[in-house]
Formats: C-alpha cells, structure tokens, sequence
C-alpha cells in the first residue's frame, strides 16, 4: 500500500518492557505505519520525570516538542525547551529529556537503524554515564 494512518496513542506502549513505564510511555511508530526509510517515534515523560538517556552510533534525530515544558541535557549541557521547539541531535550526543510539571510530550523524527541506540547507565544527569 502506498499510504498507512495510524493514531500514535493505538501503537504499543514499549517503556513497560523496558521497565520505563514509571517515567514515561515510549512508542515506536515506523514498523505500524510500515515506515521502510524513516523513523518516528512518540514519547511523553510523565511530570517531573527524567527520560532515560542514550546516544546512536547512526542515527541523527530531530526531537519536537508537542507539548509541556521541560529540559534537555545534551553531552553536560541543558537547555529549556518548550511547546514546538525542535532540537536536532547528532548520534554521538549523549541525550536525555526531563519533563516540568505538566509532562512533556515529544516526537521523534529520523532514520531507522537497527540495534542503534546505546541506553546509558548511571546517573547522566550527574555526569555519571
């Protein structure tokens, strides 16, 4: 077919088998839509949650902010972010998301690598990963 619809909230919420559902609903939207070059993933970290962090060895995304505020720590720096801002991520950057009081709600955006993405232990946002 050369066209797919699927609501984001109908795919398969991923963080409870990864032991994230505490902190966040994560959705990888690509495979639904049957997506053959291009990723798209959906998360919403819950309020005043901290985002697993993680890094690519291919893969540059783009991240959006659909709604709520919050902030990311890329490498050892954080910055604010908002309602529709958009921050692109080169592989490399270690990247984690921390959402304010009302949540933060983001799309994902970039292509699909297969086993790309390294989560990373200890606490990033203390410098320790």
């Amino acid at each position: 077919m050369s066209y797919t619809i699927k609501n984001l909230r109908e795919v398969e919420d991923v963080a409870p088998r990864f032991g994230f559902d505490s902190v966040q609903e994560a959705r990888f939207v690509a495979r639904a839509l049957d997506a053959e070059r291009t990723g798209l993933a959906y998360h919403v970290i819950k309020p005043g949650q901290r985002g697993s962090a993680h890094r690519h060895d291919q893969a540059e995304e783009i991240n959006v902010v659909v709604s709520g505020r919050g902030w990311v720590k890329l490498d050892d720096e954080v910055r604010e972010i908002g309602p529709m801002d958009a921050v692109r991520i080169s592989p490399e950057v270690k990247r984690a998301f921390e959402a304010g009081p009302e949540g933060l709600e983001l799309l994902v955006f970039g292509p699909h690598h297969e086993r790309d993405g390294e989560i990373l232990k200890g606490d990033f946002w203390a410098g320790e990963a």
